[in-house]
């Protein structure tokens, strides 16, 4: 009789702590020893094998058991508890991944339902790699981490011997295979995979085979961004971090071993240090001295001198625009504008006269400007202005 998927669920939910330690074991020792099991049970107390047999938990391996693959990569995948593949185990992804897509171009015309399943199987092929490569990359910062707080309290020998094999057996040849530039690389030969899909998802005449090209398509686009997210954390943190720890080490191992037995070797010139200062050492006195000058506050006050209303000039705008509208059409604006302050002020003051030119924006007006035209000069009170020549009409009229 089968069991409900309900019941299986409850039974790992209430032992999940003999589970775990179930789990644990089998990570470290590839297996569940019986006498261990007969030990982890007798300590919680609870006799769950049979259950765990009928639940099909276990696969009894001769006299000893083994935590079924779907049970153990679920377990794994709760816990983050990830077993390092090595990268050579990763590239065999670009084998079959290679073989499927190879399959697919021969058959594109052929059997539809094999082509549909072979479009599936590469999917799921594609999908396999990128997990393994997650696990891998969440494994090698747990690691990295752990070697980083060294809470196991190891030597430093042995912090750079364990840098250097994460760097050269993992880190390294892992980056490699992400590495889009090489062109062996899997991350590459998804590239032309998608390239090849993208054509025939938009083209290919079978619905159902197009669809599943369109699914497969948005699936390698995503599984592009996942892998340049995983090859830029190996290359701008992982790598350098683990680097750092290793020469860090190296140098501290050094120095140890040179201190156990100094006169071993020739003790290296150690310049000595001194401290200089880009000023003079009496420049604190002679700042002390400027600042005791200048500590007797004396009180001063500034009054601006008060404004004539003669000197106050605001500019009405209204009646500048009838004078100037009663003119039209004006030859040179900028001549006019200088002749009208002149007329009234005798002389040319630079605050009025760029008053006067805000008019040129007024919708009243129409401008012709002539670029070939010679520029004239405009004396103020205060510069000369270089001005183009601008003739104004009225809106619409000549």
């Amino acid at each position: 009789m089968r069991t409900e998927p309900r019941t299986i669920l409850n039974f790992l939910s209430t032992y999940f702590d003999i589970i775990k330690e179930l789990f644990d074991i089998q990570v470290k020792d590839g297996l569940v020893r019986m006498e261990v099991l007969n030990e982890v049970l007798a300590e919680h107390d609870h006799d769950i094998l049979n259950k765990l047999i009928e639940y099909k938990f276990f696969k009894k391996i001769q006299n000893d058991y083994e935590i079924r693959p779907v049970y153990f990569k679920m377990l794994e995948f709760i816990l983050s508890e990830f077993k390092p593949l090595l990268p050579e185990t990763i590239e065999k992804y670009e084998h079959s991944i290679t073989a499927l897509f190879k399959k697919i171009k021969e058959g594109i015309s052929k059997d539809r339902n094999i082509l549909l399943q072979r479009i599936t199987d590469l999917n799921n092929e594609v999908r396999d790699f990128t997990e393994a490569v997650e696990k891998n990359t969440i494994r090698l910062i747990s690691e990295t981490k752990e070697l980083k707080s060294n809470v196991d309290k190891i030597d430093y020998r042995e912090k750079v011997r364990k840098a250097s094999f994460w760097i050269d057996y993992y880190i390294t040849p892992l980056n490699s295979i992400l590495d889009v530039g090489n062109k062996n690389s899997i991350t590459n030969r998804l590239l032309d995979i998608s390239e090849y899909i993208n054509v025939r998802r938009l083209n290919f005449e079978d619905e159902l085979a197009r669809q599943q090209f369109e699914k497969l398509y948005s699936f390698l686009a995503q599984t592009n961004d996942d892998l340049l997210k995983q090859s830029k954390t190996l290359t701008n943190e992982l790598l350098p971090l683990i680097e750092r720890i290793r020469s860090e080490s190296m140098i501290l191992t050094g120095w140890i071993e040179f201190l156990k037995n100094p006169s071993k070797s020739e003790v290296p010139f150690v310049p000595k240090s001194l401290r200089a200062y880009p000023y003079n050492n009496s420049m604190y006195f002679n700042a002390l001295e400027y600042v005791n000058e200048y500590m007797t506050n004396v009180e001063i006050y500034l009054e601006d001198p008060a404004m004539s209303a003669s000197d106050k000039w605001i500019f009405n705008k209204d009646v500048y625009m009838t004078k100037l509208t009663q003119e039209l059409p004006v030859k040179n604006f900028f001549e006019w504008a200088g002749k009208t302050l002149k007329s009234e002020y005798k002389e040319i003051e630079t605050e009025k006269f760029f008053s006067l030119s805000t008019l040129l924006f007024e919708d009243s007006i129409e401008l012709e400007f002539d670029p070939t035209a010679d520029r004239q000069v405009i004396r103020t009170s205060e510069m000369n202005l270089r001005v183009p020549k601008i003739k104004i009409k009225r809106h619409g009229l000549s």
